[in-house]
C-alpha cells in the first residue's frame, strides 16, 4: 500500500475509534466489518464480547472491536527500522559486478542434474 492509502485507512479507522480503544460492532456496516476483519487478520485489531442478561431472562451478546495499539506501534517502528536494514542488505548485491552475475548465471544453466550447485543427491 502507498503512504497515502495507509493514511486514508488510518483516518477511516480512527473515525470509528476516536480516542477510545474499542468500538461496538453494531456501529459497523457490512463493508466496514470486512475492513475490520482484514485488519484483524493483519494483527491490528482483535474482538471481544460481553454477555448481558436482559430483564426477560434473555442473554444478549455485545461484540466489540479493540485496537491493538502496542502491535500498531511496534509495526510502525519496525517498518521505519526495517527499511534501512533492507537497503543495507541490498547494497551487498549492488557491489557484485555484471560479469560476476553473468558468470554464475551461465554456470547454473549448464548444470543439468536439477540439483543446486555444489550439492549431490545425498545432501
Amino acid at each position: 500500500m502507498s503512504d497515502a492509502e495507509i493514511k486514508n485507512l488510518a483516518d477511516y479507522l480512527m473515525s470509528f475509534f476516536g480516542y477510545a480503544d474499542e468500538v461496538i460492532d453494531n456501529r459497523l456496516t457490512s463493508e466496514d466489518r470486512d475492513v475490520f476483519y482484514m485488519l484483524e487478520e493483519e494483527g491490528l485489531l482483535t474482538t471481544t464480547q460481553e454477555e448481558v442478561l436482559l430483564k426477560k431472562g434473555k442473554l444478549w451478546r455485545i461484540h466489540y472491536w479493540i485496537l491493538k495499539k502496542d502491535q500498531i506501534i511496534r509495526l510502525a517502528q519496525t517498518d521505519e527500522e526495517g527499511v534501512r536494514e533492507k537497503d543495507e542488505a541490498a547494497d551487498v548485491y549492488k557491489q557484485v559486478s555484471d560479469e560476476e552475475w553473468a558468470r554464475h548465471k551461465t554456470s547454473d544453466s549448464n548444470d543439468t542434474s536439477g540439483n543446486p550447485r555444489g550439492r549431490d543427491e545425498t545432501h
